[in-house]
């Protein structure tokens, strides 16, 4: 629908709900943190998605392994984000 920033405030306040309730290293407050990038990719803020992904895929890998769903869906996020990146150069 292209309301970013009305969803904006929205992604931020659940992230920062997550990391309160439970702790930065939880796969929910993952989930929030790709959320989160993702929103700042579509609206074309990589440099601010980027280390939202890979913080996101790091908590994954450490909390849900490699091989999770979650975990290869924010890689792939990431793998298009900076394909998107390379594009904008």
């Amino acid at each position: 629908m292209g309301r970013y920033q009305e969803a904006e405030p929205l992604f931020v306040r659940s992230l920062e709900i997550s990391e309160k309730h439970l702790g930065a290293e939880h796969p929910d407050t993952a989930t929030s943190l790709n959320n989160l990038a993702f929103l700042y990719k579509s609206m074309g803020r990589y440099q601010e998605a980027e280390p939202l992904f890979v913080r996101s895929l790091e908590i994954f890998e450490k909390q849900l392994g490699a091989e999770h769903p979650n975990t290869i869906i924010c890689s792939k996020n990431l793998v298009i984000l900076r394909e998107a990146m390379n594009r904008s150069k």
